[in-house]
């Protein structure tokens, strides 16, 4: 399996070879086509919807709003990087939500103690439950939906036991290193962005330069295929649940900082936007194909939208969720009918 110039890798076999004397092009151009609209359709649409707002909204282009939307885009963001590995194998991840208020909340609770446990521990907790979550989708092959339904609720209610049913909110001192974190700036964006854009920078060269990358396509694309190559694919999904569990807890964590609190009623429906974004970004649901680039401009289109609505001030909230419901049926159907089609050219 090769890399292409995108994270997703090369699987047509008769790649590289050259076209027959004569032969038709229109099949290839049209598989082409189709494949950039999956990848980049997104990133035109959240082109276009930007452009119609700065153009229609005085305040939308505006650096005060434009650096609020990237800060409240990247927690939501690092949970998607992580659901993108996820989606990838095939797996689904509902614990993400509740992991993302847990770490929070534990990120909060261990700023007492210092800004080292105020990180690790929200790192060590939510990536110790993406672990069981891991082994009880591999070594188990225990349905991901049931798996981690149970672990969004266990982590729920540990962070409820915590907080004594939520009456008690822990908060992050100012002038520490982990307030700065969360609020501090950097040549004028805000530190979550920077941080955020790391991971998201990792993440692209995880999935194209490493053999790890490489079996989490392959897992996804056939299972049974991916073993008989010799891929571990046991081990392979592990690590993508513990990863997608230390990046929940990482969000909640830059989130704890950012609002210099652990605030208990975060993190419900996150691990809908999350899907949300991901598949919205060209990931297929059914795994064997996904981008990270396209995961975060999935989150960003999702912001924008919810953006516009609130500049228009007088449709509610509510509409946003329509919104991007829309969307998403919109993209699941192009996905399934471009995919089809590539497979019948």
């Amino acid at each position: 399996m090769t890399a292409t110039k995108t994270d997703a890798p090369v699987t047509p076999a008769d790649a590289g070879k050259p076209a027959a004397a004569g032969g038709p092009v229109g099949p290839a151009r049209s598989d082409r086509v189709s494949a950039l609209v999956q990848q980049h359709g997104a990133l035109a649409v959240l082109v276009v919807v930007s452009l119609v707002a700065s153009f229609s909204f005085d305040s939308f282009a505006t650096g005060d709003n434009v650096g609020n939307m990237a800060t409240s885009s990247a927690f939501l963001a690092i949970v998607a990087l992580g659901m993108t590995f996820v989606i990838i194998t095939g797996g689904i991840d509902l614990s993400v939500g509740s992991l993302f208020a847990l770490g929070g909340v534990l990120a909060a609770w261990g700023s007492r103690h210092g800004t080292l446990v105020a990180l690790l521990l929200p790192l060590v907790v939510c990536g110790a439950i993406g672990v069981v979550n891991g082994l009880l989708v591999a070594r188990s092959r225990l349905a991901p939906f049931i798996v981690t339904l149970a672990a969004m609720l266990g982590a729920r209610g540990l962070m409820l036991a915590l907080t004594d049913e939520g009456a008690e909110t822990y908060l992050i001192g100012k002038g520490s290193f982990l307030a700065e974190l969360g609020q501090g700036t950097t040549l004028g964006v805000g530190n979550p962005v920077w941080v955020t854009l790391a991971l998201f920078v990792a993440g692209a060269v995880v999935l194209r330069r490493t053999r790890f990358g490489q079996h989490v396509y392959a897992v996804g694309g056939n299972e049974d295929a991916a073993a008989l190559m010799g891929a571990p694919v046991a081990r392979t999904k592990i690590l993508v649940y513990t990863l997608s569990g230390v990046l929940a807890g990482l969000a909640g964590a830059l989130n704890a900082a950012w609002l210099a609190s652990g605030v208990t009623i975060l993190g419900n429906g996150m691990e809908l936007d999350a899907i949300a974004a991901v598949v919205i970004g060209g990931t297929l649901l059914t795994g064997g194909l996904g981008y990270v680039s396209g995961s975060l401009v999935g989150v960003l289109l999702l912001r924008v939208i919810q953006n516009v609505i609130n500049q228009v001030g007088s449709l509610d909230s509510s509409y946003q969720q329509v919104v991007s419901g829309a969307f998403l049926a919109v993209v699941v159907i192009a996905q399934t009918w471009l995919g089809r089609r590539r497979q019948l050219l």
